[in-house]
């Protein structure tokens, strides 16, 4: 039995929030989420690189590390890792049947997020982890990881307008949302939040005792290098203010702000006398990976760079950094774009586009649930020229690769090609081209 044959028939269901069938399910399977220390991350974008810093540190320390993230560029099995590794395909398919075989009759049916969460969970008890670090997959408090009681450390790493059509439709809104997933005096680490959130996230911190740690962004020292300022609190007795230098392998300066947020939960950690050493820190940020994030490959000897930029806060980011590459600037760049239909398709592209730029717009070739669609690539086109009328060409192509094959064809081997919109089209790249990391 295949994963796409177990996992995929669920995708009927959908987005479903609640907590009650994934309550229901893991108490048939006997609550494994009790037996595993959690580190809890929640944002807008950010999540998985903080994740990731957090995941790769333990497992530098020591530690056994579960690590829960979604979605996948290529593979299920990449949700669902230990100490760095992705899950078999074998121990994958036992765990959904094992999921399977607690979904009662009578009971609800759960969703496939919660399923996969439910094997999650699972694994990591059977596994005997020391600490997991799962990421939200939409919102937080009604999102099915929100089931630890009691977390090590809470994150939330950003706030911004992605997903308003479940989670309400103001910066506010989005914000009591995620933080639902604070817990009462369990301390959370708070990233570089608009005003209206982080009022919300501080009030709801507040109001469940929670220690707030809220650490200054680390300062680039070099290329590639940074340097994070230990934080202070009285009631964690963190003392030691001296400062860390590391490597940064993720691209752009957002990483200033994901990386200091990942110290920030380590040093919460030390102070609960988990062992991680400064070595272990160091180590263990230089060698974190996050794939498909301001990724740069090679494809038929043209650098290309991708990134799923799939909101317009990811979209500033991206184009931040495009802006900062001196081999491209003031350089026209050849966007290669999929968005699905319920983005905000205007506000992307008025941070990406600039006069001279090329647009080839491709559908995503993958739809994670019913009723979300790619969106219209004529309305696309017509929206990107009003926003843009100087764009030098804006073409529509049926696909990924034929897109890939006219822009490649059309530009020198230092222009910049850039694969981005919806982390599906970057999978849907890592998965059926050859390449070079």
């Amino acid at each position: 039995m295949d994963i796409d044959s177990v996992i995929q028939p669920l995708q009927r269901f959908g987005v479903h929030l609640g907590l009650d069938r994934i309550v229901n399910l893991l108490a048939n399977l006997g609550n494994p989420h009790h037996q595993v220390s959690v580190i809890h991350v929640a944002g807008t974008n950010g999540k998985g690189s903080v994740c990731a810093y957090l995941s790769s540190v333990l497992t530098e320390a020591g530690y056994r590390t579960g690590r829960y993230t979604s979605p996948h560029l290529v593979d299920w099995t990449e949700r669902i890792c230990l100490n760095e590794q992705p899950i078999s395909s074998e121990e994958l398919n036992q765990l959904f049947q094992q999921v399977q075989a607690a979904i009662l009759p009578h009971e609800e049916s759960p969703t496939q997020f919660e399923v996969i969460t439910a094997a999650a969970w699972l694994y990591f008890a059977q596994a005997k982890v020391d600490v997991a670090v799962v990421e939200v997959g939409l919102g937080g408090r009604l999102d099915a990881t929100n089931v630890c009681l009691e977390p090590l450390v809470t994150i939330i790493t950003s706030i911004s307008r992605e997903h308003w059509q479940q989670l309400g439709p103001t910066i506010a809104d989005i914000a009591r949302e995620k933080a639902g997933i604070l817990k009462p005096g369990r301390p959370v680490v708070i990233g570089q939040l608009p005003p209206d959130a982080e009022d919300v996230v501080r009030s709801r911190a507040l109001e469940l005792q929670c220690p707030i740690f809220t650490p200054q962004p680390a300062r680039q020292i070099a290329t590639g290098w940074a340097e994070y300022e230990r934080i202070q609190n009285s009631k964690f007795k963190i003392q030691n203010s001296k400062s860390i230098k590391y490597s940064l392998p993720l691209a752009g300066q957002i990483q200033l702000n994901n990386s200091a947020l990942a110290l920030a939960a380590l040093e919460i950690l030390q102070q609960q006398s988990w062992q991680i050493s400064e070595a272990a820190i160091v180590n263990g940020m230089a060698k974190t990976k996050w794939p498909g994030r301001m990724q740069w490959i090679t494809w038929k000897n043209h650098q290309l760079l991708l990134d799923g930029a799939h909101n317009t806060a990811a979209a500033q980011v991206l184009r931040h950094y495009v802006d900062s590459l001196d081999a491209v600037k003031h350089k026209p760049v050849n966007w290669i774009m999929g968005m699905f239909a319920d983005k905000d398709h205007a506000d992307i592209f008025a941070a990406l586009l600039r006069g001279g730029d090329r647009l080839f717009l491709v559908p995503i070739p993958v739809e994670p649930w019913p009723g979300r669609t790619s969106a219209d690539l004529e309305e696309l086109a017509n929206l990107a020229y009003n926003l843009c009328p100087e764009l030098s060409d804006r073409q529509i192509h049926p696909n990924l690769l034929t897109a890939l094959e006219t822009a490649t064809s059309t530009a020198t081997k230092e222009d910049l090609i850039v694969i981005c919109g919806s982390l599906y089209l970057v999978g849907d790249f890592l998965s059926t081209t050859k390449y070079n990391s």
